[in-house]
């Protein structure tokens, strides 16, 4: 499957997939052990109630793995279909002047 989604890596990228049960930040830096490694991940939604809730995987990342940690904000695109989606869970009718252009 990795090879389908990722079909356009360049000759010399090994690519590897790896299903680990644990807490998210420990899982993914004990996974990205190598100094090698590269380990991406996301920032996701940081809305006041969720940082309460859930700490940042992200800023965990950071502060323990051994390998370097690419943190990829989410798209405005993304950030704006999470706006909609949550007035539609409200029903709050949507005014398209609101919409970036």
């Amino acid at each position: 499957m990795l090879d389908t989604a990722f079909r356009a890596a360049k000759p010399g990228v090994t690519l590897a997939g790896l299903a680990v049960r644990g807490t998210l930040g420990a899982a993914l830096v004990d996974s990205a052990r190598g100094v090698e490694d590269l380990l991406v991940v996301g920032t996701g939604s940081r809305a006041p109630l969720r940082r309460l809730l859930r700490p940042s995987v992200a800023r965990y990342c950071l502060a323990h793995a051994a390998c370097p940690v690419l943190v990829v904000r989410p798209s405005p695109l993304h950030i704006e279909l999470g706006a909609v989606h949550r007035r539609n869970l409200w029903r709050i009718p949507l005014d398209p002047r609101e919409l970036t252009p």
